[in-house]
């Protein structure tokens, strides 16, 4: 045998005898949420920037003290941007400062919800602390995507099998199976959504005058989307 001979390619195509059917198979899941994101702001003015330094520091400790006090329903936290900016003076000649402005950005992530109403609340209520948020998302490893996925496969079979059985044929091999962009990026999505607030009362709320948030988890939309190409059986037109 002359094993300069090139190997045969299978053509992107079918044959008579051999027919090929393309499918897309896509699957939408709606998921509750498995953690939650909030962004928490702290921040200090002072005539001088030792003041303003001593009151950001002694605030982020505040807050920092607060969500660790949560134990294991905080699943990470993270100080982000730092910044001290003087403020000029609106009037007079030179370089006079009129204030020093600082702000830290923390970032916590939480996966009891209970819990994350009544954080919320207490850190809203400390002294010049802005909180954002919360975002609600998925973890990247859930099982969630994993099953996305396996429904979007079975559709794909479901729907070349109709295909094929419209024809008097059935599926006789797989080609073929990718996720949708595989060839090409995939856009990138948005920031995720802002879930719904409302005031309400929360029983046994652990910061007097400070009434814990009820939050309404947003649901997840989780989508997988593939391209299948199998063979079939020859039809009986």
């Amino acid at each position: 045998m002359n094993s300069d001979m090139p190997t045969p390619v299978p053509a992107p195509y079918g044959t008579p005898e051999t027919p090929r059917v393309a499918v897309r198979g896509e699957a939408r899941l709606e998921i509750d949420p498995e953690i939650a994101t909030i962004g928490v702001t702290v921040s200090a003015r002072g005539t001088d920037r030792r003041s303003a330094l001593d009151d950001l520091t002694r605030r982020n400790g505040q807050v920092l003290e607060l969500v660790r006090s949560y134990g294991d329903a905080v699943e990470r936290l993270e100080t982000g941007v730092f910044s001290i900016s003087p403020e000029p003076a609106r009037h007079g000649r030179g370089e006079r400062v009129r204030a020093y402005h600082g702000r830290v950005r923390l970032t916590a992530v939480l996966a009891d919800f209970t819990a994350l109403g009544e954080l919320t609340t207490r850190l809203a209520d400390l002294d010049l602390t802005r909180v954002d948020g919360p975002w609600w998302a998925l973890r990247p490893d859930s099982p969630a995507h994993g099953e996305a996925r396996r429904q979007a496969v079975l559709g794909a079979v479901q729907r070349a099998r109709e295909y094929a059985a419209a024809l008097g044929a059935r599926l006789a091999a797989l080609v073929e199976l990718a996720d949708l962009g595989a060839e090409a990026p995939a856009p990138q999505g948005g920031p995720p959504a802002t879930g719904v607030l409302r005031s309400a009362a929360f029983a046994g709320a652990a910061h007097e005058g400070a009434p814990a948030l009820d939050l309404e988890p947003q649901r997840q939309t989780v989508y997988a989307q593939v391209n299948a190409r199998f063979t079939m059986t020859p039809p009986e037109l």
